[in-house]
Formats: C-alpha cells, sequence, structure tokens
C-alpha cells in the first residue's frame, strides 16, 4: 500500500512523524478487521434460498483499505448490498395450487372425462347446491302461467307453450349432467316429446296413457341403439345411454298436460308458478318451502273456484307444488351453471308436476 493518502494525517489527529512499517502492520490489521466485519453483514445475517451458490470470497480483497477507521465505515456504508430474492409463503402456496390444480375439460356425448364442477366444489370445501333465484323462477311462473291460460283455450293452443316446455327440458338435462354440446341427445328426445304430443292429439285424452307409454318404450330403444354405435368406453357409453333416457323420459311426460282435463292443467300450473315464485323469496330453505305449498293451495283454491273443481283444487295445488319442488331441487343439485338455471331450473318444476296433473285430473 502507499504512503501518500496518510501526508496530512496531521489534520486527522496523526502526528507527522511515524515509522512505515508500524503504520504497514497497523493498516494490515484494520483491512483485515473489516474484511471480515463486511463479510458477515452482507452473507452471515442474509436469508439465502435454498440454493447451492457460492459467493468467490476474494471481493473484498479487490478494496483497498487506505483509510482512517471512520472514513472505512462510511465506504462500508454506502456499498450496495447483494439481494436474495426468498419466495413469500403465501406466493409460493399460491404456486403449488396451481400446479397440483387439475385439468378440465369439456364434456361432450362423446365421453370426454373430466372433472365435473360438483366434485370441484367439493374438493374446495363448496357446497354444490345452488339454487337458480329469482329470475328463472319468473320465467317458469310465465311458462306456467302461459300454459294455464292456453289450457283454457284447447288443446292446439296448449301445444304451443308445452313445445317450448318439452325443448328447454331435454337441454337443461343434459346440460345439468355435464354433457355439452349433446346435440344427438338433445334432438333424439325432443323428437320423441314430438312424438308423443301428435300421438296424444291423434289418439284423444282417453288414449293417452297407450300414447305415452307406448312413445317412451320406443325411445328407449332408439336410445339403446344410438348408444351401440358409439365408439366411445362402455361406461362412458352407459352414461350417455343413462342422459339420453332420462332427458326423453322427462320431455315425453310433460306431454301429459295434454292428456289431462283442462281445468285440471289449469289449476296445476296456475299453482306450480306460485309455488315456485314463493320459493325463490330470500327466507330460510324450511320457511320457503312450507310459504311454496301454502301459496300453491291457495291458488288451487282461487283457480279451482274459477273452474268445475272448485275447492278440490287445493289438493291439485298442493300437491303439484311438492312435485315442482322437487324438480327445483334437482335444477339446483351438481353445482349447475347459469345456463343449467335458465333450463333445467326453468323446465323441470312443470315437467315434474306434469304426472300428476295428468292422473289427478283424469
Amino acid at each position: 500500500m502507499t504512503e501518500q493518502p496518510y501526508q496530512n494525517q496531521g489534520q486527522n489527529g496523526y502526528q507527522q512523524g511515524y515509522d512505515p512499517q508500524w503504520q504497514q502492520a497497523y493498516d494490515d490489521q484494520y483491512a483485515q478487521q473489516y474484511t471480515q466485519q463486511w463479510q458477515g453483514q452482507t452473507w452471515e445475517t442474509q436469508v439465502q434460498p435454498p440454493v447451492s451458490y457460492q459467493q468467490p470470497q476474494a471481493q473484498p480483497q479487490a478494496q483497498t483499505y487506505d483509510y482512517p477507521p471512520q472514513q472505512q465505515q462510511q465506504a462500508q456504508a454506502q456499498q450496495p448490498q447483494p439481494q436474495s430474492y426468498v419466495p413469500a409463503p403465501e406466493e409460493a402456496r399460491h404456486a403449488g395450487a396451481a400446479e397440483a390444480a387439475p385439468a378440465y375439460g369439456p364434456a361432450t356425448l362423446g365421453g370426454n372425462t373430466r372433472v365435473t364442477d360438483a366434485q370441484r366444489a367439493r374438493m374446495e370445501g363448496r357446497s354444490p347446491i345452488i339454487e337458480p333465484g329469482m329470475q328463472p323462477a319468473a320465467l317458469t311462473a310465465l311458462l306456467g302461467l302461459l300454459l294455464s291460460g292456453a289450457a283454457a283455450v284447447g288443446s292446439y293452443a296448449l301445444l304451443v307453450p308445452l313445445v317450448a316446455l318439452q325443448a328447454v327440458t331435454a337441454a337443461g338435462w343434459f346440460r345439468l349432467n355435464g354433457m355439452w354440446p349433446a346435440r344427438q341427445g338433445i334432438a333424439l328426445a325432443f323428437l320423441g316429446a314430438l312424438a308423443a304430443d301428435a300421438a296424444l292429439l291423434a289418439a284423444g285424452r282417453s288414449h293417452g296413457p297407450a300414447a305415452i307409454l307406448g312413445t317412451l318404450g320406443v325411445w328407449v330403444l332408439l336410445s339403446l341403439v344410438l348408444q351401440l354405435r358409439s365408439h366411445a368406453d362402455p361406461d362412458e357409453r352407459m352414461y350417455g345411454l343413462m342422459a339420453t333416457v332420462a332427458s326423453a323420459a322427462l320431455a315425453i311426460v310433460a306431454a301429459g298436460y295434454l292428456a289431462a282435463a283442462a281445468d285440471a292443467v289449469t289449476v296445476g300450473a296456475a299453482s306450480v308458478a306460485v309455488a315456485v315464485l314463493a320459493r325463490a323469496l330470500p327466507l330460510p330453505t324450511p320457511a320457503s318451502v312450507v310459504v311454496a305449498l301454502l301459496a300453491a293451495a291457495g291458488a288451487g283454491i282461487a283457480v279451482g273456484g274459477m273452474t268445475d273443481l272448485g275447492t278440490r283444487g287445493a289438493v291439485l295445488g298442493a300437491a303439484a307444488a311438492v312435485c315442482a319442488l322437487i324438480g327445483h331441487r334437482v335444477a339446483s343439485y351438481d353445482y349447475p351453471s347459469r345456463f343449467v338455471h335458465f333450463t333445467a331450473g326453468v323446465a323441470l318444476p312443470l315437467s315434474a308436476a306434469a304426472p300428476l296433473v295428468w292422473v289427478l285430473g283424469r
């Protein structure tokens, strides 16, 4: 080291005369001391990431410490300290969850296996039950009032809202089962409903059971043939068969409104409309169920008084409301989507009540 920096040591409190060898030893001692201190502040007190990385220790040797101790401390404070990036626990948790999250693919009639939304909801600790809400309930009430009013006009007038109900039922059931797009299955179920309607109009209300059950049997065979021609796995073909048969059955059974007496359809459809609206009110579930049943019974009495049913309309209205609430519950299951709410959530309450209206209205 040079001795030039110490020519003005008198100004810093050092004497003019000194032994160069003694001063050299003094400088070496302070250099070694603060070199070790610099290393300790930089590497031993910082949290290091779990990687094997060795920083060369020869870097401090490149520094010259030809300054008094006070100036050396100031220089050390101004030197940039190496920063080490350690992932925060929250970031690491989210990164691990993203890597562990399963892939979700679209479900089709061909049988693409996937984790359903309901299974994902259960894994995440959420309930798979989501009720449709007030907007689907309003659409159900509107469709029910259309059925009620059209039944008083005649069978052909009733056919218009009934066909809409059957189409929405077929599409909503497939989507409720996580199968979309399933154009062949939906088309097959809807054609079965149209066939049942045509058979009822041709045979008359008196032959309603034969027309409905005969159409249902034929469409079960057609669904079986369709799935036998599929190239999917056996399990997937069975799953598709069950979904197709159930969708066709619900759409065909909805034709029971054509087979029932006009007064029964008027009372039953109006009672379902009132029950679904009452069920959508922001009340606890047990309370809303009781309110829906009472409202349906009241609507049955009111509308029954306009027909020949009279007070018997209360029994029909309450029974139709029970079936409608079951359909409402089914449409709320399996963590449904908004599309399910506006298809199955709208149609299933009315479709589920059709067989009972047919039986009690004979």
